[in-house]
């Protein structure tokens, strides 16, 4: 089982930037995809960015250039660089990993997600 460690969430002004962080723990040899989903309230649960472990990229259509993501993948750590953020950003973002690799062999290749953290956007 992965723990998520999230931080970097907070207000920020329309047009302004802001910088989240995930920290994987647990015993984990390795992490197929991991990146970010967004909820706004009333809204389903949206795929922001995902970086595969050879490097490829996924970007929601809304992003747009806005927004980047890079893995660590030593460190099992993933942060997403938002710029020009919007009122529409405003969600709460979710740390995700997709198929795990534990230390002991054994592995999950199920969906998880972090507790979230809230990003307002607002002036």
């Amino acid at each position: 089982q992965v723990q998520f460690v999230e931080s970097g969430g907070g207000l920020v002004k329309p047009g302004g930037s802001l910088r989240l962080s995930c920290q994987i723990s647990g015993s984990v040899h390795s992490i197929y995809r991991m990146g970010w989903y967004r909820q706004a309230a009333g809204k389903r649960r949206e795929l922001v960015a995902v970086v595969v472990s050879d490097g490829a990229r996924d970007y929601g259509d809304f992003v747009k250039g806005r927004f980047t993501s890079h893995r660590d993948l030593h460190k099992n750590m993933v942060t997403l660089q938002m710029n020009k953020l919007e009122p529409e950003d405003t969600a709460v973002y979710y740390c995700y990993t997709g198929g795990v690799t534990y230390r002991d062999g054994t592995s999950y290749r199920g969906e998880s997600w972090g507790q979230g953290t809230q990003v307002p956007v607002s002036s």
